[in-house]
């Protein structure tokens, strides 16, 4: 067999970097991102960071379908995600929410950066994802553009009409804590559907990324922070019942208090259904 032409090794180094240019293209935002918070231009730095979150989806979406992932694109991925969804999203809520009430309320950043990154090094270690191609554990993207669209959401005048009377630094005190337990909890999370136009669920897919393209340009303030407090209590609240209908099925105990074995239906009943 000949070997490979020049032009085409080229090409290949070419298609190999791509991914990579993209990474470093999120790690630019995210340091800019923190550079605009520090000084007070805080809409543009949360969205900075979603444009981090879109990057972070090409990336990995371009590395699978031109086959190059590499471990050291992983790794690079990883340590550009603990700066992009992990210390931006913290900065900005240090001077929006934190700073402002001081005492040791910087904790709370801290204590964001340290789940993504633990949520990270699971995730590297091969314990972040589960059968049906999702997540174990709300996916740090989600979690640092939902902390990020928090301020854009309270400017809306739906917001400063509804909620005006609502302390925000409890709302962000709370907000990270629940971000970041789901970061570090084992609760499944689904991937965004893939696009197809040869079957119904890629066309499913098709519809589910149109509309939020659509609602993302069109009311985009209103409409990303909703998104991820919806995400986030589909996976707690989809875990929640399926939690409760598991131990519905538990085998019945006797007098004595040993279990006794199941029967042949609540075998069947307790067998996990996969989803996608």
């Amino acid at each position: 067999m000949s070997a490979p032409r020049p032009r085409t090794r080229a090409r290949r180094r070419v298609v190999v970097v791509v991914p990579s240019i993209f990474t470093l293209a999120n790690l630019f935002f995210g340091i800019w991102s923190m550079t605009l918070a520090a000084r007070g231009e805080y809409y543009r730095a949360a969205w900075y960071i979603v444009i981090c979150g879109v990057l972070d989806m090409l990336d990995g979406r371009i590395a699978r379908l031109s086959r190059t992932g590499s471990r050291f694109g992983a790794e690079l991925d990883s340590l550009v995600d603990i700066v992009s969804f992990g210390v931006a999203p913290a900065m900005l809520a240090y001077f929006l929410y934190f700073g402002p009430a001081g005492g040791f309320t910087w904790l709370f950043s801290y204590g964001l950066v340290v789940c993504v990154a633990l949520r990270l090094a699971r995730f590297n270690a091969g314990g972040g994802g589960h059968e049906g191609g999702g997540f174990s554990g709300l996916p740090s993207p989600a979690a640092g553009m939902t902390i990020a669209t928090f301020y854009p959401f309270t400017q809306t005048t739906f917001y400063q009409s509804t909620f005006s009377a609502v302390p925000l630094n409890q709302v962000a005190i709370f907000l990270t804590i629940g971000l970041g337990l789901a970061m570090v909890s084992t609760v499944p999370y689904a991937r965004l559907p893939g696009i197809g136009l040869r079957s119904a669920r890629g066309l499913v897919g098709l519809a589910i990324n149109l509309t939020i393209l659509g609602f993302g340009l069109w009311a985009r303030d209103i409409f990303f922070f909703p998104l991820g407090i919806t995400y986030l209590s589909y996976g707690m609240g989809r875990a929640a019942v399926v939690g409760f209908l598991e131990r519905g099925d538990a085998a019945p105990r006797g007098p004595d208090g040993e279990q006794l074995a199941p029967s042949s239906d609540s075998v069947k009943r307790s067998r996990p259904m996969r989803l996608g």
